[in-house]
């Protein structure tokens, strides 16, 4: 039984991976508002080395719609804005020679619902997945029961357990789904 307590163990890390690695994609969905987050995936070119954004410089949120970036060496300030124009932030930097301005537009109705539909199309995504992770491991202890090495009140123990797991990954998915949601909704 030590065996099955550590492959729920295992699967439950997988599932909460899971729901980390949509939480993840959701900080970098740009709702209005200014969030240094978005700026996590760029990369800066820093004497020859792709260095992220965050240690090449401050990053501050000085207004709601606004991301300063002060680079602690000034000769960056080209590669920073050209690292930014090459991203998929679909932002224009403002550079005036010793920081750099991100200045986010208010959505548009139309693009909150399309980013809306999006969340909740990487949400059930995860779900997915999530799901994916309790069948492989339902399938597992289904072999070990049919090669006689758990019993059949193991297996239903240990399914019970499982969906439990699952029961609790979904509703972790949803309550992400539905804050960002709301966070994207709300002008």
């Amino acid at each position: 039984m030590a065996d099955l307590k550590e492959s729920l163990k295992e699967l439950e890390e997988r599932m909460e991976k899971t729901v980390s690695f949509m939480q993840d994609e959701f900080s970098s969905i740009r709702a209005g508002r200014a969030n240094p987050h978005v700026l996590d995936r760029i990369t800066v070119s820093y004497y020859g080395t792709q260095t992220p954004m965050q240690q090449v410089g401050n990053i501050s949120v000085p207004e709601a719609r606004m991301i300063l970036i002060q680079p602690w060496d000034k000769s960056l300030l080209k590669e920073i804005e050209k690292a930014i124009q090459m991203s998929d932030l679909g932002i224009n930097p403002t550079n005036d020679g010793s920081c750099i301005r991100l200045v986010f537009p208010e959505l548009t109705e139309e693009r909150r619902k399309e980013l809306a539909k999006d969340i909740r199309k990487k949400g059930e995504g995860a779900k997915v997945a999530v799901r994916n992770i309790r069948r492989d491991g339902l399938d597992g202890f289904k072999k070990l029961e049919k090669a006689s090495e758990i019993s059949e009140d193991d297996l239903k123990q240990v399914s019970d357990e499982l969906q439990k797991i699952t029961d609790q990954a979904v509703e972790k998915i949803d309550k992400a789904v539905a804050a960002k949601d709301k966070e994207i909704m709300t002008v």
